[in-house]
């Protein structure tokens, strides 16, 4: 029995050198190939340039103009799907100095056009969440409703319903 429970043992760790000796060897593969594909893309003059969202350092490399608008700090997550669907390269940043702390987009787009056309679909969806009544306060005034309800009343719905 015990034999046997060393033989396993040494199996074991036989097994898990192999798995991570194949590991390492198949990590140095894909880390080949990776630079050979951008050394394949610098001799072909095609560098890869990094879209959407970056850091404002990536941002400003791009030579090209870059604009900024303050944010808030929960319109951030709707602001992102916008700027990926019309190609906008953006970088958010946290402007620590403010209390509360201000949110700051840096952004640039290839056209003037689409920048035009994201910021217009962002501000008609914060107009549109704006106009729409509020659920909670709805509620508020459900419960508000239910409570001036006489106790009477209240009694005979509820035996109504069966409860």
């Amino acid at each position: 029995m015990q034999e046997e429970i060393e033989n396993r043992t040494v199996n074991l760790a036989i097994s898990t050198t192999r798995l991570s000796f194949r590991t390492l060897i198949s990590a140095g593969r894909a880390y080949m190939n990776h630079r050979y594909r951008v050394n394949a893309a610098k001799k072909n003059g095609k560098e890869e340039r990094p879209e959407g969202k970056q850091s404002i350092q990536e941002l400003i490399g791009q030579n090209q103009g870059v604009s900024s608008i303050p944010i808030a700090n929960t319109d951030i997550r709707d602001f992102e799907p916008i700027a990926r669907k019309y190609g906008i390269d953006y970088a958010i940043t946290k402007d620590k100095s403010v209390t509360p702390p201000k949110y700051l987009v840096f952004f640039k787009a290839r056209d003037a056009d689409a920048m035009t056309a994201a910021f217009d679909e962002y501000s008609n969806k914060k107009l549109r969440a704006q106009e729409r009544p509020s659920v909670l306060k709805e509620l508020q005034k459900l419960k508000a409703l239910v409570a001036a309800l006489p106790n009477k009343v209240r009694e005979k719905i509820q035996e109504r319903d069966g409860r």
